[in-house]
């Protein structure tokens, strides 16, 4: 798509946006605030936003830590078709092979954005603030879940009571053990009653389920739709629990200190990008086999979840403490303002 076209789209469909959108309280309502001039028929910018786009040409690069995931789509998408450009932004998208390398890259100053999860905000901020959430990146809705319970084939697990006693493969410390905690109380599930094995690597986990070794695992999607088309059952996903499951875009502290204005542009882009799937899904699912963000076998025919605006919520960011310091994860308080930044939403 031509850059010039790709404006006006982007900020026409953020204009519709604004006129028919209905969201939540903790979610945004538009993707662009302000006045905006733009020729449709062009999509070149008036002297005004030109002006303001030059004003920040100072802009840093933003480096951001990416895993090859779903959750990514919008961050990818943004680039493909130069939205970050549009907003004189230099992003740097570093890969990245797994969670642990992923919070590194952050640590050691390599990076200084990433998509994560609040649980991990959490952990980074326990004795100073060094992170901050500026905007979900993913949320489950009831149509499309984001983890997942799954019985192995052959397993005998039908059904939640099923899993009373049964060793559930998890990664220990993590969403995936967060989730699936909250999952089994909802069902009535005492402390005792949840049994799980640690197998931190998810190749590993989704192998083990696959031969039977597991009889139970959790799994993100979508490699527990992979899953399950080679015969693996759902038997709890978080569908109907859409607070536990969040992943979310965060910044250094040092960054948003120190270029608020970078990351404000940058949460707009990614809005954009939202914008754009939400248009026309297929059109950019070419995004999701040249970054291998999905399988390949579920390449064909797979349909793109929504994506949310707006920033995790109050209520989810106590929950997720609780959690941590019920499993002796974490032992202080941290407020909601010093880990959440909500200023950057439109």
């Amino acid at each position: 798509m031509k850059r010039t076209t790709l404006l006006g789209i982007a900020f026409v469909l953020s204009l519709s946006l604004i006129l028919g959108a209905c969201t939540p309280k903790t979610e945004a309502t538009s993707p662009i605030s302000g006045e905006v001039s733009v020729d449709v028929e062009t999509g070149e910018i008036d002297s005004e936003e030109e002006a303001t786009v030059a004003e920040s040409a100072e802009y840093p690069t933003l480096r951001i830590a990416v895993l090859p995931i779903l959750d990514t789509l919008p961050l990818f998408l943004a680039q493909e078709e130069e939205l970050f450009e549009t907003y004189d932004l230099n992003v740097e998208l570093i890969p990245v092979s797994s969670a642990p390398e992923l919070s590194q890259m952050v640590a050691s100053g390599q990076a200084d954005g990433m998509v994560t999860d609040g649980l991990t905000v959490a952990f980074f901020n326990k004795e100073e603030i060094q992170m901050k959430i500026v905007r979900y990146a993913q949320r489950p809705t009831a149509d499309t879940g984001h983890f997942f319970i799954l019985a192995a084939k052959d397993s005998g697990i039908l059904t939640s009571a099923d899993l009373k006693g049964v060793e559930i493969g998890i990664s220990e410390g993590t969403i995936i053990e967060y989730v699936t905690d909250r999952l089994l109380e909802k069902e009535g599930f005492a402390a005792d009653e949840i049994q799980t094995i640690a197998v931190p690597k998810i190749p590993d986990r989704m192998a083990l389920l696959g031969s039977g070794e597991l009889k139970a695992a959790v799994l993100p999607d979508p490699l527990a739709s992979l899953a399950v088309s080679q015969g693996a059952t759902i038997i709890l996903d978080d569908t109907q629990s859409p607070e536990y499951g969040a992943s979310v875009y965060v910044f250094s502290k040092k960054m948003i200190d120190e270029n608020p204005d970078a990351v404000r542009d940058f949460v707009e882009a990614i809005d954009i990008a939202i914008s754009l799937l939400e248009e026309d899904p297929a059109e950019y699912s070419y995004v999701l086999a040249e970054r291998q963000l999905i399988p390949v076998p579920l390449l064909e025919g797979y349909v793109i979840p929504p994506f949310p605006y707006g920033i995790y919520s109050e209520a989810e960011w106590a929950d997720t403490l609780a959690w941590a310091q019920a499993k002796g994860l974490l032992s202080v308080d941290i407020p909601y303002e010093d880990a959440v930044d909500s200023s950057f939403l439109p």
